[in-house]
């Protein structure tokens, strides 16, 4: 491993704990009145906040004259994810309305981005206490162990996992809708655990043999696609673009189903 991208994944790592650590011991304390509503049907807290200022304070501290690009302290410097030096894409809490609800499917997803192409990415899915890491040519990993994409080529043993439009609901939901239909007749089954970094993890794993959902932000995406690709998967926007660490669509899988899923997505109508 590179010298230089294993200090970024040690820091990405003591980043993704000492959140995972904090978001364990508020879990559970904050009541609905305490929720405020960014958008429909999503949700932050102080949580989520504190535990970003937990990670940048981390990182900031690990790789001085980096920069944080954050969901709930930095969102609007979302470009800044694709400048030239060292970007720390951060979401503190993925799968805030599970976190809420106790439902035990959410992460902290820490990317870095060096001259815009994610070299190191921490997913620390918490409830499991299961970390999945990776870096730029060093392979993908769960809790230490190497991970691989699926094996399966047939759509109808395929299982895959996808994320209901909740931000741009009146938009995308017609979209939307036609794509689920199709994925539903043709694969083995769907899924919507509701944490984006979480499913390109599972994808990478082999649990999900695809993956797809609109209208992603650049943290939702920036660890999980190094680690799919770097357990030998295939991530992209629907229009094919590799370069997904941005605002739009995603399609990942393993290189057969990948295909299929993003030709099947674009042919619903």
């Amino acid at each position: 491993m590179n010298r230089d991208l294993g200090q970024l994944l040690t820091a990405a790592q003591l980043a993704a704990d000492r959140a995972a650590g904090f978001l364990l011991h508020e879990e559970g304390r904050r009541g609905p009145d305490q929720w405020s509503e960014k958008g429909r049907a999503d949700f932050v807290t102080e949580v989520d906040r504190e535990s970003e200022r937990l990670i940048a304070e981390t990182l900031l501290g690990a790789a001085p004259g980096s920069i944080v690009v954050g969901e709930e302290l930095t969102p609007l410097a979302a470009e800044a994810a694709t400048r030239a030096g060292l970007a720390w894409v951060v979401d503190p809490l993925d799968g805030t309305t599970n976190y809420l609800h106790r439902f035990p499917f959410y992460a902290v997803s820490i990317g870095a981005v060096l001259d815009g192409e994610p070299v190191a990415g921490v997913v620390h899915h918490v409830s499991r206490n299961v970390r999945y890491h990776a870096v730029a040519g060093g392979g993908a990993f769960q809790d230490g162990m190497p991970i691989r994409v699926s094996a399966i080529a047939e759509p109808r043993q395929a299982l895959i996992g996808t994320g209901f439009p909740y931000r741009y609901f009146a938009e995308e939901l017609p979209r939307y809708q036609p794509q689920f239909a199709a994925v539903v007749e043709h694969a083995g089954g769907l899924r919507r655990p509701g944490s984006a970094a979480l499913d390109l993890c599972y994808v990478a794993a082999g649990s999900f043999d695809g993956f797809w959902e609109l209208k992603l932000a650049p943290w939702d995406v920036a660890a999980g696609t190094l680690i799919v690709r770097e357990a030998g998967g295939v991530v992209t926007g629907l229009d094919g673009e590799t370069a997904v660490v941005r605002h739009g669509s995603i399609v990942a899988g393993n290189p057969v189903i990948h295909g299929w899923l993003r030709q099947l997505l674009n042919a619903a109508r």
